[in-house]
């Protein structure tokens, strides 16, 4: 034990640990605030971002404490979580999703803000660019715009007949989701896929085009990291019920009844995520912190679910798979 507190130690240290936190009792303990659209505080990509800078030496309720908000889906609230964190003098903001993410930067040109689960920064207009964000916003992608028309062709993959493919979207969600389906969109030809591009704007909306959905069907929801219409869930549903394929772009809507996910994991990019935390608060910039990408993509393939909807899948998609939900 006093090895491995030792190294976490020497590892805090080797990111420049502030020379004022030993002099001053104030700054032994720095305030972290969070800011998520999730229904409760434990976001998994806050969850590892616990965990990692625990890794690092700085552990909950002695080096730092957490200052949460999260919405409950309710998007039109972010601005005024980003504002009562930003007024609570907390010394770095960690916020996941674009949608938190803009809201946060419209809140403070000051405070560092670091990000997770962002798909494109520099579409986004979050950063001027990946290498030099250039003001006081940095973090970690999840690529979710990169590899969007991967996830089609693993879905493809995964069902070789599939014909048919519903990306379904919320249109407000912002520019990274917009780019991504038109990504999407423009790889559909070249896999034989006939795709249903379907930004929707209403509960209304989202119901009229999941009506159409047929057993065999793909469905690709593009993730916003927002609730408002809770697309991907009713997605699920819908699948269950028609026996239609899902690809989603994180495994944690595996463990809701998804059949596959190509992407980054939450908790991991929020892992990833706490050493840039624990940069800043060792004194570096935000604009001299370089974005990140997600260190680890990966393909899960949930077996229980294909089973239920009676589909086979191929030898060669099981090989290509990171993780196998039996």
């Amino acid at each position: 034990m006093r090895r491995r507190d030792t190294i976490a130690a020497l590892a805090w240290f080797a990111l420049g640990a502030p020379r004022e936190a030993g002099a001053q009792q104030s700054r032994n303990q720095y305030r972290i605030g969070t800011l998520t659209a999730a229904w409760a505080p434990n976001h998994p990509a806050v969850e590892g971002l616990r965990a990692g800078l625990a890794g690092l030496g700085m552990n909950e309720g002695r080096a730092v404490v957490f200052e949460h908000r999260y919405v409950e889906g309710r998007l039109e609230e972010l601005s005024v979580a980003a504002a009562s964190l930003v007024a609570s003098r907390i010394d770095v903001l960690f916020t996941v999703s674009e949608n938190a993410t803009q809201a946060a930067a419209k809140a403070t040109s000051r405070l560092p803000i670091v990000f997770a689960n962002v798909g494109d920064p520099v579409a986004s207009g979050l950063v001027r660019e990946l290498a030099h964000p250039g003001g006081n916003v940095t973090g970690v992608s999840n690529l979710a715009t990169e590899l969007a028309p991967k996830r089609l062709e693993m879905l493809k993959v995964l069902a070789p007949e599939l014909r048919r493919v519903w990306a379904i979207y919320e249109a407000q969600a912002g520019s990274a989701v917009l780019e991504a389906a038109r990504r999407i969109k423009d790889a559909a030809p070249a896999l034989d896929v006939e795709l249903f591009d379907r930004p929707v704007r209403t509960p209304a909306e989202v119901a009229a085009a999941l009506a159409a959905v047929r057993p065999g069907d793909g469905l690709l929801p593009i993730e916003s990291g927002g609730t408002t219409l809770d697309v991907p869930a009713q997605m699920l549903e819908v699948a269950a019920r028609a026996k239609a394929l899902t690809m989603f772009s994180s495994a944690f809507w595996l463990e809701h009844g998804g059949l596959a996910a190509y992407g980054t994991d939450h908790r991991a990019v929020g892992f990833q995520a706490a050493r840039l935390v624990a940069k800043i608060l060792a004194g570096s910039r935000p604009q001299d912190v370089p974005v990140e990408g997600a260190n680890r993509v990966e393909l899960v393939i949930n077996l229980k679910v294909a089973r239920a909807i009676g589909i086979t899948i191929p030898r060669l998609a099981l090989l290509r798979a990171d993780r196998v939900i039996e």
